[in-house]
């Protein structure tokens, strides 16, 4: 589900902007609420006057490193993402599109990588294999990236190739592989990378300035970016309000929600943040697939995600993002289409359902689907916990069904989550069935994945509820045709245009 469309809110109160990124690799990573004050404008209203600004400008820490291997979540990522790329990029669909790797091929479990040939760094110096692997060997240790990275067993350079073996067989690794590649030996310092821009230390202050040696030959929209001090969050919001920036990635359904005004638009963008309800399958009801599979169809997951959300995410039955290719959309069935009373079972005892105190859109989402299983003939309450003693409870086996968050990877492993030995199977479902299909997924994505995702629905270990979005806000009428992914909130760089004031005759 491709979500392109910029949506323009002309509010002077929107509570609940979480003005950071939310990129980092966390395997479970527990947010926050608070819905959106979209009130409309009556008749008689008119919406703020655009007032377009004299440059175009981005905030950023000067006192933190821009190197994208280890840089702070949010900001520092998206200035990063102007300077380096990467391997292979994700488009909005989560599908790998080869960039500074022109080709490879991949045999058992080896990878072989052919580099663009005619690649240069911004300072004139070409790419090779010996800076692709550097980095790659810094991302293996990486807090941000070590996770995907796990299955990597030696990586080595060649006449432009690089050669990176695996533990095990993964068809979709190429989709890990969107790293922002560095020169070596830049990384301690203002990274150099291949990217559309460089930065520049100018009397006038810190800027990014168009790259006229970039490899990929089209014009960028606007030939510099200033770069505006914004150390911290209260800084960058006000930044961000008094139009001293027009840019700041947010998550309209995270933790710590802050107040701003101005008129601005905002992008929704996907992202691979799974929130789901994990059953104890343990413990009796749920030891029964006929309850597990009633409670996966008794989920109204549109409007979930519509009313509780605020639009902000994409309802999902398959812990697949619907806008990847790969979602079985064939084997969806309308929600709620099963009584929760078929098949004969019965719950005499209310199940508990665990959920975090820190995040009101999770705790309003577990108090809804609580309420739905309720009326459906299967009594549930919600136990609400501060997030040590949530954690506790899950790795102890202490609950029935909890309302769990992972930022899954790109390649759609689901391991940790449903694999026997998995570090985040708080539900305990050991199926030999399904870590055969976990490994032939594995394998050939294209070919196992109906399977495997078939064999999910009629066992529901856990209950798919959706993926969330995070968001691009822009200041109104300054940026257009912009198109962002979590990577990269300038993925279409070259097909934006940027209004700005006209210059002064």
């Amino acid at each position: 589900m491709k979500k392109s469309l910029l949506k323009t809110i002309c509010i002077l109160l929107l509570p609940a902007l979480l003005l950071s990124g939310c990129w980092q690799e966390d395997p479970l990573e527990e947010e926050s609420p608070v819905h959106p004050d979209q009130t409309p404008l009556t008749a008689e209203e008119k919406p703020p006057a655009v007032i377009l600004p004299e440059q175009f400008s981005l905030p950023y820490a000067p006192e933190q490193t821009l190197d994208p291997i280890t840089c702070a979540d949010g900001m520092q990522q998206v200035i990063s993402s102007l300077l380096c790329e990467s391997l292979f990029r994700l488009g909005p669909d989560f599908q790998p599109q080869a960039w500074l790797c022109e080709r490879y091929t991949c045999e058992g479990n080896k990878y072989t990588l052919t580099l663009r040939d005619g690649v240069t760094f911004s300072d004139g110096s070409p790419l090779t294999a010996k800076d692709v692997k550097a980095t790659l060997d810094r991302a293996r240790n990486s807090q941000r990236y070590g996770a995907r990275l796990s299955g990597v067993t030696r990586i080595s350079s060649g006449s432009g190739t690089v050669t990176i073996t695996l533990s095990s067989p993964n068809s979709a690794f190429p989709a890990l592989l969107d790293i922002p590649i560095v020169k070596a030996g830049t990384e301690r310092g203002i990274p150099t990378g291949t990217g559309p821009y460089l930065f520049s230390a100018e009397s006038t202050g810190d800027c990014l300035i168009a790259n006229q040696s970039w490899w990929q030959g089209a014009a960028q929209p606007i030939d510099r970016i200033a770069l505006v001090e914004a150390s911290d969050q209260n800084t960058m919001l006000y930044r961000f309000t008094s139009h001293d920036v027009q840019l700041v990635t947010a998550d309209l359904t995270g933790s710590d929600p802050i107040t701003t005004t101005g008129s601005f638009v905002f992008l929704d963008v996907n992202t691979t943040i799974f929130q789901y309800i994990g059953c104890n399958v343990t413990r009796e009801p749920l030891d029964n697939a006929v309850l597990r599979r009633a409670l996966w169809s008794g989920m109204d997951r549109q409007q979930l995600v519509s009313s509780l959300l605020s639009g902000h995410g994409a309802a999902a039955q398959f812990p697949v993002s619907p806008a990847s290719p790969l979602y079985p959309r064939q084997l969806e069935e309308p929600d709620g289409a099963v009584s929760l009373a078929a098949g004969g079972v019965t719950v005499e005892e209310p199940l508990i359902l665990l959920v975090n105190e820190e995040n009101h859109f999770k705790v309003s989402m577990a108090r809804q689907i609580a309420a739905g299983f309720t009326s459906g003939g299967i009594p549930v309450d919600i136990n609400v916990l501060p997030w040590e003693e949530y954690t506790a409870a899950l790795n102890a086996g202490n609950f029935d069904l909890y309302y769990g968050e992972v930022r899954l990877t790109a390649d759609w492993n689901l391991s940790a989550l449903l694999g026997s030995s998995g570090s985040l199977n708080y539900g305990r479902w050991k199926d030999p069935q399904t870590d055969q299909l976990l490994a032939d997924f594995a394998a050939d994505h294209t070919a196992a994945a109906q399977a495997l995702y078939d064999h999910l629905r009629r066992h529901a270990p856990i209950l798919p509820v959706c993926f969330k979005s995070t968001s691009t806000l822009v200041q109104a009428g300054v940026l257009e045709g912009l198109v962002s992914t979590a990577a990269e909130p300038f993925y279409n760089l070259t097909n934006c245009a940027v209004h700005l004031q006209p210059a002064s005759p």
